[in-house]
Order: structure tokens, then sequence, then C-alpha cells
């Protein structure tokens, strides 16, 4: 199970026992927040879209859809950026974090996504 959550939901943001592995999907550090009470088990920035895409998209739900192609193709071409996002949700919870007041349309909603097509793809018993 992949679950998105705002950074800033959990008091000083720290973890849940019901989060699992824990990974912040941002490109940039959330405001006010230290590293050391996130309880973070990663922080891979490659997963997050390029600084390019972000200031493009600004959170617009009306290039929402246009924002996710773009943001798939990137992720495409890095496919090690995600892999250990992957790997983590096949041995069970995760959390993917982020920043943003917009919580509908951000790229942790997006690659939450990305990742269950990833995982459905290349599921063990598939055909």
């Amino acid at each position: 199970m992949i679950q998105v959550k705002r950074i800033y939901d959990s008091p000083s943001g720290r973890a849940s026992q019901k989060e699992g592995s824990r990974f912040l999907v941002d490109r940039l550090w959330p405001r006010g927040l230290k590293k050391e009470a996130l309880k973070l088990d990663a922080w891979p920035k490659d997963a997050a879209p390029s600084n390019e895409l972000r200031h493009w998209f600004g959170h617009d739900p009306a290039k929402w859809q246009e924002f996710r192609r773009r943001y798939f193709a990137e992720l495409d071409a890095h496919p090690a950026a995600w892999a250990p996002l992957v790997k983590a949700a096949r041995r069970g919870r995760v959390t993917l974090l982020f920043s943003s007041k917009e919580l509908a349309h951000n790229n942790a909603v997006a690659l939450k996504d990305y990742i269950e097509s990833r995982l459905k793809k290349h599921s063990p018993g598939r055909v």
C-alpha cells in the first residue's frame, strides 16, 4: 500500500508506525522542519519533478494532465530515481511525503500513481 501525506500534518513531521517506509519526494527541503525530526527512510530528490517542470506547473489544476505526462516522461528516463520506492512498496507500506498546500494536484499524488502502475506492470505472476 502506498499513501501520500503532507509532511506538516504530523506534529513536527514525526512518523507514525502505520506509515511504513517514509520518503520525502520533494526536490526542496520543507521549510521549518529539521531532518532529525522527520524520521525519513530516504529523500529521493531525483524522483521529484525537475525544477523547470515544477515551476511550469505551479500546482495549476488546469495543467494537471500535462504535468503528469511530462513528469512520467522524466521518471521513465530515470528509473534509478524511483526504483527504491517500488522496492520498498513490494516489502510493505510506503508513505510519500510532500510539502505543498495543494493536496490533490502535487507530485506525490502523481508519483503514487506512477509507482502503482509499475508495481502492477511488473508484479510476479502477471502474464
